[in-house]
């Protein structure tokens, strides 16, 4: 498709274990538009995490062609796989992966002070950040003075950061309950449809589908679905 923020082609993803050689992916290909919400599904084990790093430059494939944002992330260095993942691509994790001493303002910062940019701009940011997740009153609060799900949306917000283009978010709502995923998974879908990126996001939830775009199902390693969804019940502006 001409609008194809991610192209996978023949990806293979294969480790070597006692047992011989193991296919945690075999011959994956699908294309993503831009601006669009993707439920990655499948049993554990099927191969989802692997697809994620693989997209993501945290995992090199073992052949086939991983481009995101027209970049062939496989032919990537150390140094460039780094700036993709600063600048383009956004990982959000199941274990939120904040810094314990810092606030909720300055886990948010992280990826700003990286880069280098002015505390003034940064801060403006940052607020902006948590207003938009709903936690602009909690800005001081440490993690552990946190619930899960307010933990959760300071990862996104973190996440969002630096305006990527695609977010991957691998089991958002793991470790929340019901309620409270069903809170980040609204979240998520509305960042989609309001700053125009591409969230690429690993669950066993399949309460996903009936808000993604795209549905990626894997088995073994191997892509048995990647149709569209219908568009009834979507919310594009």
């Amino acid at each position: 498709m001409s609008d194809a923020i991610v192209v996978v082609d023949d990806l293979t993803r294969t480790y070597s274990s006692g047992g011989g050689d193991v296919a945690a992916l075999a011959g994956v290909t699908f294309s993503l538009p831009a601006g669009a919400l993707i439920a990655l599904v499948g049993r554990s084990g099927s191969g989802k995490t692997t697809l994620l790093n693989c997209l993501g430059g945290l995992d090199t494939p073992s052949s086939g062609r991983v481009v995101v944002d027209g970049t062939n992330v496989g032919s990537l260095d150390d140094r460039a796989r780094t700036e993709l993942r600063r600048d383009r691509v956004a990982y959000v994790f199941q274990t939120f992966g904040l810094v314990p001493m810092l606030s909720a303002a300055e886990n948010v910062g992280l990826p700003l002070r990286m880069r280098g940019v002015d505390s003034r701009e940064r801060e403006a940011r940052v607020a902006e950040l948590l207003d938009r997740v709903g936690l602009a009153d909690h800005a001081r609060q440490r993690p552990a003075e946190l619930s899960g799900g307010q933990q959760q949306r300071v990862a996104i917000a973190r996440a969002l950061a630096n305006a990527p283009k695609v977010l991957i978010a691998d089991e958002p709502t793991g470790q929340l309950d019901a309620e409270t995923g069903e809170s980040i998974m609204a979240l998520l879908e509305d960042l989609v449809r309001t700053q125009g990126m591409t969230a690429v996001i690993a669950t066993h939830d399949l309460r996903i589908r009936e808000r993604a775009d795209v549905v990626l199902v894997l088995s073994d390693g191997r892509l048995v679905d990647g149709g569209r969804m219908p568009a009834a019940g979507r919310h594009r502006g």
